[in-house]
């Protein structure tokens, strides 16, 4: 739409500012969501979600509504909701959305950030305040709005998984799915009698472990202990598991389906595995040591976080593909903590979770732990056995969690390094992992690696340092990613222009005899732009020549 249309459109839909929605100017996004408190959007973002909820329409006049746009360069959508869930205390994922509008005619930027209402008993943060919007300005809450926020019901019918199945029954219930559940229960709670779990009746046993409330079956006794054909009481949400098999040709050669009851099934889920038995070779013996090709602790804790946090009411089903060398895990459902980083600083139960029913019965049948260390378990486990990390996906936009669980050593030696090297942390071998598989780490980091050697080059492209390489007998790969050095790029150019002869060669031909020796881990775009530079320098200081499109040696 034209800028008219879109001014339209907004004093159509947000026609004033008042504690639900807030127009800001914000030209400059990127400092806008890290600025001064009061004058910032993670300010305002709080201020709208301790009231009601609302809108954040950044990019226009907070008078005229005039439209003056925002700059969201290198900023996207995605990044934007991950920033305001990291830098804004207790913000609910749940319903945090950016819409963005591009004028057709002045291509000036537009976005309308969707605020959901702060959680029940939990006021929002930035900046290590709470805020609130009183008319036209924003001041720190108010002692009467704070004692309003914590004296709200904790549980309330926010909690899908809480909510009555009408109509349902013990008898939609799975016998030896509660007799499994039961021998787990009196696991994790061993201080009460056995003798006094196995004196309740049914009802009293699925009471006591929280699936039924006042004598309803929830919808959470059903995902975990229900019989398949109760599933359909929970429609339109999907209760599914599909596991999938690929070749190395990512074609699915073969796959099935599993519903509840998840207590029992996740143990066929799990057995369609190829967990194949690996034989490692420690340092300085002949004698391998035997393992499993993934730890049953982490195939497990990763399937089960999927069934405890996924949003049934998304109607999506939850994937376990299996591929050489990875399993892939899928759910549908924004990442709670709001970012990898901020689920392995948490040394506690989260504040917060989708479905605080079924997560605390999963706990009470020994499934989840929800103190807080099951992530991180999962990355030392894959440290221990010197395997790749874990890989988090988290698609906050369209609302998906995905986890990469790798079941092979990409770099032995290297990893090994690591795990020895006694001055690293868990955190530093995360990030460099994310180096060696060549993921973006955020500038902080990268400073801090630098910093102590660890590795090199220029933000955002780092590559595994050189003594780091050399430790690891890593030289061939450290070389095809930093690329020959420039006076050996310039030797190849001369000694390939003598052999042309006086027609010379066109770039390209130079560039495909250069291919293999530039950094590896640049675009042929890239690639093609370091040749162009390197042979202009070359006709500056008199060492080549150029006619036409081609270049020659003097």
């Amino acid at each position: 739409m034209t800028e008219l249309e879109l001014q339209q459109y907004l004093l159509r839909e947000f026609p004033q500012e008042n504690t639900r929605c807030e127009w800001k100017e914000f030209k400059n996004l990127k400092n806008s969501f890290c600025g001064d408190e009061k004058d910032d959007v993670i300010s305002y973002v709080s201020a709208i979600a301790n009231m009601e909820g609302g809108f954040l329409v950044v990019g226009v006049h907070d008078k005229t509504l005039e439209i003056v746009g925002t700059d969201t360069y290198n900023y996207d959508r995605q990044k934007a909701i991950l920033r305001l869930t990291e830098r804004c205390t207790n913000l609910s994922s749940e319903g945090l959305d950016i819409e963005e509008y591009v004028t057709d005619d002045t291509q000036k930027v537009v976005w309308v950030i969707h605020i959901p209402k702060h959680l029940p008993k939990r006021p929002v943060y930035a900046h290590d305040k709470a805020w609130q919007r009183i008319e036209d300005s924003l001041v720190e809450l108010t002692q009467e709005r704070l004692n309003a926020i914590l004296d709200e019901p904790l549980f309330t019918d926010t909690d899908w998984s809480a909510v009555i199945v009408p109509n349902a029954t013990i008898d939609d219930l799975d016998e030896v799915a509660i007799a499994k559940a039961k021998v787990m229960f009196k696991k994790v709670h061993s201080r009460i009698p056995a003798a006094e779990v196995n004196a309740w009746s049914v009802e009293e046993f699925l009471s006591n472990a929280g699936v039924m409330i006042d004598g309803g079956i929830t919808r959470a006794a059903i995902i975990l202990l229900g019989k398949p054909v109760s599933v359909f009481k929970l429609r339109p949400a999907v209760v599914r598991v599909t596991w999938s098999l690929r070749d190395e040709h990512e074609d699915v050669v073969d796959y099935e389906h599993f519903t509840a009851p998840f207590i029992l099934t996740v143990d066929q889920i799990l057995a369609k595995v190829h967990n194949l038995t690996m034989r490692e070779m420690p340092g300085g013996t002949m004698f391998p040591d035997v393992m499993q090709q993934y730890d049953d602790y982490s195939m497990r804790e990763v399937l089960h976080n999927c069934i405890a946090h996924q949003d049934y009411t998304l109607q999506e089903r939850i994937n376990l593909v299996e591929n050489p060398g990875f399993l892939y895990y899928a759910n549908g459902g924004s990442f709670i903590p709001g970012s990898l980083q901020k689920a392995l600083a948490t040394h506690g139960p989260q504040r917060h979770y989708r479905n605080e029913c079924l997560c605390n019965a999963m706990v009470n049948f020994n499934m989840i732990d929800i103190v807080g260390r099951g992530i991180r378990k999962i990355f030392n486990e894959q440290w221990k056995r010197h395997f790749p990390m874990p890989d988090y996906e988290i698609d906050a936009a369209n609302k998906e969690v995905a986890v990469r669980l790798y079941g092979n050593a990409i770099n032995e030696k290297y990893t090994t390094l690591l795990k020895e090297k006694k001055d690293l942390t868990l955190e530093d071998c995360i990030l460099l992992d994310a180096v060696q598989k060549g993921h973006r780490i955020n500038e902080t980091d990268a400073n801090n690696l630098l910093s102590r050697g660890l590795v090199e080059g220029e933000y955002p492209d780092l590559t595994i340092s050189l003594s780091i390489a050399r430790q690891t007998k890593q030289v061939p790969e450290y070389t095809r990613l930093k690329g020959l050095e420039k006076d050996k790029l310039k030797q190849m150019v001369i000694q390939f222009l003598q052999n042309s002869g006086s027609e010379g060669a066109r770039r390209e031909f130079i560039y495909k005899y250069l291919k293999d020796v530039l950094p590896s881990n640049k675009t042929e775009e890239q690639q093609l732009r370091i040749v162009g530079r390197l042979l202009v320098e070359m006709n500056e200081e008199g060492l080549i020549g150029k006619e036409g499109l081609r270049w020659l040696v003097r």
